[in-house]
């Protein structure tokens, strides 16, 4: 993986507050380090993402462009006074990984804002964290529901437990229900087999399915948990098999979703197995087989990235600056959410004359609320909850061994 350095500015601070222009020293209620001849200060913006492991694809995509955002923002000095530096961790995809990111991003004073991680489940483990130290943390790709309405959300008990948590990416509340939607109506499913993960993400997204499915009229045939780290499936497929399933939904990520699939056909099955954002990867089809794979499906947040005019200028950019992993399903999401907290920044400094003040941390995480600006993904808002305002999701299938996008839109309920 590539180190793309930037211009890190060495550090000052007036009395009262972390200037733009003077000198002074680090500020201890959460500012950044300033130029003690009066070039500025640098705003450190973390990242947490699994850049290792079986979903470093995804996570690699998530860093380079939160580092395309950055570097942007500096090329076009679009916060004057103000150089933004990116500071990456990498959690593995487990969340004791992605806590200690958390506290070690809070212990740097410089750092204004984070972006990540790609997992609900990581995510649980950061947010007090974060949001103890008034840091705000803005993930590209969360869905989980109850990471910002609250374990009761199902029952309409809807509860902002983390006014620091915000995130890009539409919620499985709406992807569940859209998948289900798509594939009773559209794709004529009528049996489906449900199998999930376990985790936070997975069975979450495999719930909010079961729930409008039946509401719909499908009938369940069958449902189990597997773990994922085991790859041998077999037994769940040969279940499926016998259950005269016409469908599979599957809640959880592509590295046990690509095998599981594989085996499922491999036993006999004639299903189509579908899933959500985590199986949107070229990865998916090479672990499940091209052949084995045609016609499954995946939904994804947001519509085709290369259909959005406000993407091109990012998709230009992302090229020319010759990263070697792709952006992949959260790309655009990344830039967004890294370009929120450079927007956040902005207000704060445009609101204090120029200055960046103490306690910027906290005023950053009131500023995000505000914020309100045209993305990559189109118009970038956040919710009374710190949801993005953007429900627009995307049925993708296996065509020709690869993803094409087969239907956009909003769930209707």
């Amino acid at each position: 993986m590539r180190n793309r350095s930037l211009l890190i500015l060495t550090t000052a601070v007036t009395a009262g507050a972390l200037t733009l222009t003077a000198c002074g020293s680090r500020d201890d209620k959460g500012g950044a380090a300033e130029n003690g001849d009066g070039g500025g200060v640098t705003v450190t913006i973390g990242l947490d993402a699994p850049l290792t492991g079986e979903l470093s694809a995804l996570g690699l995509g998530i860093k380079n462009s939160a580092d395309l955002a950055v570097k942007t923002a500096n090329k076009k000095a679009y916060v004057k006074g103000v150089t933004f530096k990116l500071e990456v961790l990498d959690d593995q995809a487990q969340p004791s990984s992605g806590q200690q990111n958390a506290t070690k991003l809070v212990a740097d004073k410089t750092v204004l804002g984070v972006v990540g991680p790609l997992n609900s489940g990581v995510a649980e483990s950061m947010q007090k964290v974060f949001d103890d130290a008034k840091l705000t943390q803005v993930s590209p790709a969360n869905t989980n529901p109850s990471l910002s309405q609250g374990p009761n959300w199902a029952a309409g008990d809807k509860k902002r437990g983390y006014k620091s948590y915000f995130r890009t990416s539409t919620t499985d509340a709406i992807q569940g229900p859209f998948a289900a939607q798509y594939v009773f109506k559209d794709a004529k499913k009528t049996k489906a087999f449900i199998i999930d993960d376990k985790k936070t993400y997975g069975a979450g997204l495999a719930g909010t399915f079961k729930g409008e499915w039946e509401k719909l009229g499908g009938k369940v045939v069958g449902t189990q948990h597997i773990d994922p780290d085991t790859k041998d499936f077999s037994a769940v497929a040969t279940q499926v098999k016998s259950s005269g399933a016409d469908v599979v939904y599957y809640g959880g990520e592509y590295p046990a979703a690509g095998p599981l699939a594989k085996q499922i056909k491999e036993a006999g099955a004639k299903v189509t197995v579908v899933g959500g954002d985590a199986l949107f990867s070229p990865e998916y089809v090479k672990l499940a087989g091209a052949p084995a794979a045609e016609g499954d499906i995946a939904t994804s947040v947001g519509a085709p990235i290369d259909s959005l005019d406000s993407a091109k200028e990012f998709l230009a950019n992302y090229k020319a600056a010759n990263y070697k992993e792709a952006f992949e399903a959260y790309g655009g999401y990344s830039y967004d959410s890294t370009w929120s907290i450079i927007e956040a920044v902005k207000k704060v400094v445009d609101g204090n004359e120029g200055k960046l003040p103490d306690g910027a941390r906290a005023k950053v995480v009131e500023a995000m609320q505000g914020v309100s600006f045209q993305g990559v993904t189109g118009a970038v808002s956040f919710d009374e909850f710190g949801d993005t305002t953007n429900k627009q999701l995307t049925v993708y299938q296996v065509k020709g061994g690869a993803f094409k996008p087969v239907k956009s839109g909003t769930f209707g309920g």
